[in-house]
């Protein structure tokens, strides 16, 4: 595939919302496009991330992770809050992880974006958090597209938000 063609199927998938499509392109994308084109291929996926984001919380639902474009959706808005932590904008981040852990059915992934909402709220960096509380082993044993597996250090990081209450 080359540029144009790529260029046209990342055209088709935004004119469509597809926002999972857009992340099955995105090895092709980072093989053939500049930094610049990067940058707005990854702002697309954002941008429309973020109308479903507006669409479901208007609609009063959850988005559902068994759901390809739902799945999609929640992933983007993941790692916009991840840029926000790993930048150091700490509350910005913190407050894009309470969202997140309110806007989906799964339990596992609302605790795990408590976890990070605590830490960024406890001005713990996003290296420490990495390094002391994330359980980086079992992270990369599930593939999952978060981080959900803590060390017993975070117990520590949840009585001390208990005792701040």
């Amino acid at each position: 595939m080359n540029t144009n063609d790529l260029k046209q199927e990342i055209l088709k998938a935004v004119e469509k919302g597809d926002i999972a499509q857009l992340y099955m392109l995105e090895q092709k994308a980072n093989d053939l496009f500049d930094e610049a084109t990067l940058i707005n291929y990854y702002k697309n996926i954002l941008d429309l991330a973020l109308e479903r984001l507006t669409d479901i919380l208007e609609k009063h639902k959850k988005f559902n992770l068994e759901d390809v474009q739902d799945f999609a959706t929640v992933r983007a808005l993941y790692e916009y809050a991840m840029e926000h932590y790993h930048a150091g904008k700490l509350s910005d981040a913190a407050a894009l992880f309470e969202i997140l852990g309110g806007i989906t059915n799964d339990k596992k992934f609302s605790y795990a974006m408590n976890i990070h909402a605590l830490a960024a709220n406890a001005d713990i960096t996003l290296d420490t958090f990495l390094e002391k509380y994330a359980n980086m082993q079992q992270i990369e044993q599930n593939g999952t597209f978060y981080i959900g597996d803590f060390t017993k250090k975070v117990q520590d990081l949840l009585k001390d938000s208990e005792g701040n209450k």
